[in-house]
């Protein structure tokens, strides 16, 4: 038996699983709120006293966790938290525990991911011996890089959610230089994000739309971007579209550094929420326009990844390669 958690900044799941051959069984799953507890062992021991689970029993755990990882220690970006694996093993009693970074965790899921769980927004040219790379817009923003070796997509971590925002047109010039005030400097997180969406309300109403003052900072990303859905809310629509728009030209920026040729997975909490926002034609268009390699990133495949425990099924799956 093998357990695996995907630990994020607001939510995080874990699960056990029966290993097998390139997709874990799934057995149990548990959501948790993150800040409802002191750490990530204290977590695990009540998962485990939850599903009646005896820490000899699992074999190995496999977390992916929202921050960068060195030497299996790992500070978490949006969580006061740093999670040492020896000190999980120590504390908990598992045998043995191997940290990953959350969206390399997501990454080593895709290729396990079946067809009905994804959405295609771009058919493309798929190159069965080309890479792959994987854009997560949730609380944060992740990027992973998927390397072909080998005839397999090998996951490499990155915080490139954290690289500068790089704005294109008048209106994303002004929206740099309201970030910038704000933040000291921009980075795609502070658009691509939940945070992004508040961000856009801010900047595109001026600081002056209501629901700034009516939602707090945990509800509020989810009103903007179902009034942009419903286009109720003219500021929260030029939010949306603003958001839609970014992520694309942010994609193609990573799929031409990997040259992603074969595809392009957008993941997280936020993409498969505003699924209809995505087949206009904001999104393609910010990411194709990308001159001179603008007929390169129409040939790539771009699609959605809308399996939500994508990343607890990718720390199973690397879980699984350490039991051998």
């Amino acid at each position: 038996m093998l357990l695996a958690g995907d630990l994020g900044g607001t939510k995080t799941l874990l699960g056990l699983f029966r290993p097998s051959a390139g997709r874990p069984d799934l057995l149990d799953v548990r959501e948790y709120t993150t800040l409802d507890f002191p750490g990530l062992s204290a977590m695990l021991s009540a998962f485990l006293g939850a599903t009646s689970v005896r820490p000899q029993e699992v074999q190995v755990a496999c977390v992916g966790v929202a921050g960068p990882n060195i030497k299996q220690v790992a500070r978490l970006t949006n969580v006061p938290w740093a999670i040492d694996g020896r000190e999980l093993m120590a504390s908990t009693g598992i045998r043995r525990a191997w940290i990953l970074n959350d969206v390399e965790a997501m990454a080593y899921g895709v290729p396990a991911l079946r067809p009905d769980e994804l959405h295609m927004l771009q058919t493309g040219e798929y190159n069965a011996d080309g890479n792959a790379c994987l854009i997560a817009a949730g609380t944060g923003l992740g990027q992973a890089m998927l390397v072909r070796q080998h005839g397999r997509l090998m996951p490499s971590p990155s915080e490139g959610g954290h690289a500068d925002f790089a704005a294109r047109t008048p209106r994303e010039i002004a929206l740099l230089q309201f970030l910038t005030a704000h933040y000291g400097r921009a980075s795609y997180e502070h658009v691509v994000s939940g945070r992004g969406f508040i961000n856009l309300l801010r900047f595109v109403s001026d600081e002056t739309s209501p629901l700034l003052r009516r939602y707090d900072e945990t509800e509020l990303p989810a009103v903007v971007s179902s009034k942009g859905l419903e286009g109720t809310d003219p500021h929260c629509v030029e939010a949306l579209q603003l958001f839609v728009e970014i992520y694309g030209s942010c994609a193609a920026n990573l799929a031409l550094q990997c040259v992603a040729t074969g595809g392009v997975f957008l993941g997280g909490g936020i993409p498969g929420k505003i699924l209809t926002a995505f087949d206009h034609a904001g999104f393609l268009e910010a990411f194709r326009t990308k001159p001179p390699m603008a007929a390169l990133l129409g040939r790539m495949p771009v699609q959605i990844v809308l399996n939500r425990q994508t990343g607890l099924l990718g720390a199973a799956v690397y879980g699984a390669s350490l039991i051998g």
